[in-house]
């Protein structure tokens, strides 16, 4: 079975963690496109988009937790861990371009990671996350 969690730094104001949350939601659509159901119609007959098939729990860490958690699942990722990750050089850049040039100069550890989404299997996703508290 599969599972997804996303980890979010709890100190972002609400609008970058919105951000955050749907920057990595797009990209694990990319990546898993059969964790998005078919269109429905509604009792109307007008028709709604597929939306998730999966639960997809938003919880949170701090800057320096979620640098470990983003090693550790380093480690798990020949498991089958997908690990999908937004820093703060790509919130910061104001193009795909720009992003590309200051993630290309930049080294693994000066990345601050201001959320992970983390898919795969089950027991894995919750073996690494399991302890995290729910976005409030």
């Amino acid at each position: 079975m599969t599972r997804c969690a996303f980890i979010i730094d709890r100190d972002l104001p609400p609008g970058l963690i919105a951000n955050t949350a749907a920057a990595l939601s797009m990209t694990l659509g990319k990546l898993r496109p059969g964790l998005v159901g078919d269109d429905l119609r509604d009792a109307d007959g007008v028709e709604h988009p597929g939306i998730t098939t999966i639960v997809m729990p938003i919880l949170v860490s701090d800057a320096e937790g979620l640098k470990g958690l983003r090693q550790r699942a380093a480690e798990h990722e020949p498991a089958g861990l997908g690990v999908i990750g937004m820093t703060d050089v790509a919130q910061r850049a104001k193009s795909y371009d720009a992003y590309r040039d200051r993630l290309a100069a930049t080294p693994q550890e000066a990345l601050r990671y201001l959320g992970l989404c983390l898919h795969g299997p089950a027991a894995l996703v919750r073996s690494l996350t399991g302890a995290l508290p729910l976005l409030k």
